[in-house]
């Protein structure tokens, strides 16, 4: 983690930077493994040029002590945080900070603190420090999404082997946590949605009964080592419904598309305008409402995000999805999603699955 630090001040000199405050979150836990219990306290990681502490709440000072090193700037609910803050901030040089950078995803009320203090600062977000920084995956982060996405397979053949005409959403569900649980991964979402329920992009699994001619759209993910699997694949009950391997080979085909399209020093929205060109040729462009793709990390869903207006650029190591979809009401939908990660030369998929159509025995 201290690499990731030395990168971020990097960043920080580069761009003029001279402060980052973090809350407890994804940032945190990505630039420090640190997982602090967050609550109504001010709680915030502070980053400049030559210091890196805490403002620490002394309710989660000892616990949080057994993993860092890094001094805190604890504070009582009798006396408050501001004297302690206004501490780190000497501590850390940056008392009269002019730009600084504040975790987008913190309370508002600490980054109230934050800029009610530096009344002089220039404010802006992580984007361009901790967030770029993340974009971009390292070898000990690639092997984790690997192992996540092999493990997600798995849950796949397992459910696949077991669904039938006559369980519920549900119970496929079921099937696909235990799996999870069973190679020692935690469930993070299934989305189970069959017959026309697939057509519901974030259908919420419920009771419906699987039976003979649904096509079943499972979205599935498990996590292992503070990092998760995305995966969509397709089902069908017996027989697949009528014109559904047509709209199946459309939806291949914009995967196919959104993978030659994804190059380093592309920007984002080439891969969203490759396939969701494909699902517009075959007249079936306003039945693919979402975006083709998200990043995935700390989160399920981080930047890059792959939509029609995304202006990012694509670099080598960044990790997203590629999930184009057509969805027709009261029909069925198909989603077929896997996560790569950007080489030199394209995309890896880290998935081993394949996204052909899988037929369960009615």
């Amino acid at each position: 983690m201290t690499d990731r630090l030395s990168a971020l001040r990097a960043l920080m000199v580069e761009q003029g930077v001279d402060l980052v405050a973090l809350g407890p979150g994804a940032h945190m836990a990505w630039l420090l493994d640190l997982h602090p219990h967050g609550d109504e306290r001010p709680l915030l990681l502070c980053v400049s040029a030559s210091y890196a502490g805490f403002l620490m709440p002394v309710l989660e000072a000892e616990s949080a002590r057994q993993h860092t090193d890094l001094p805190f700037h604890t504070w009582s609910d009798e006396d408050g945080a501001q004297a302690a803050f206004d501490a780190l901030l000497v501590d850390a040089g940056a008392q009269n900070a002019r730009s600084v950078v504040l975790d987008e995803t913190m309370r508002a009320d600490f980054a109230g603190l934050v800029q009610d203090t530096l009344l002089q600062a220039k404010r802006q977000f992580s984007v361009t420090t901790v967030g770029a920084l993340r974009m971009r995956k390292d070898d000990s982060e690639y092997r984790i999404l690997k192992q996540n996405a092999l493990t997600a397979d798995t849950a796949m053949r397992a459910a696949w082997g077991h669904m039938r005409a006559g369980m519920t959403e549900l119970e496929v569900a079921e099937l696909i946590r235990d799996s999870f649980k069973d190679q020692g991964a935690k469930p993070m979402f299934n989305i189970v949605g069959a017959g026309a329920n697939g057509a519901f992009p974030h259908h919420q699994t419920g009771q419906a009964v699987l039976k003979h001619g649904d096509a079943v759209v499972m979205d599935i993910g498990g996590g292992l080592g503070g990092y998760s699997s995305d995966m969509t694949r397709m089902a069908v009950i017996g027989q697949a419904p009528d014109g559904y391997m047509d709209v199946h080979a459309v939806v291949e085909a914009a995967v196919q598309a959104a993978l030659a399209a994804a190059k380093p020093g592309v920007k984002a929205h080439v891969v969203d305008d490759a396939a969701r060109g494909v699902i517009a040729d075959a007249g079936y462009g306003e039945y693919f409402m979402h975006r083709t793709g998200h990043g995935m990390g700390v989160e399920i869903h981080e930047p890059p995000y792959l939509t029609a207006t995304s202006q990012t650029v694509l670099e080598t190591g960044m990790v997203f999805s590629i999930e184009p979809g057509i969805y027709l009401p009261g029909r069925f939908g198909i989603r077929l999603e896997d996560i790569v990660i950007l080489r030199e030369d394209g995309p890896e998929v880290l998935s081993e699955l394949p996204r052909d159509l899988t037929v369960i025995n009615a």
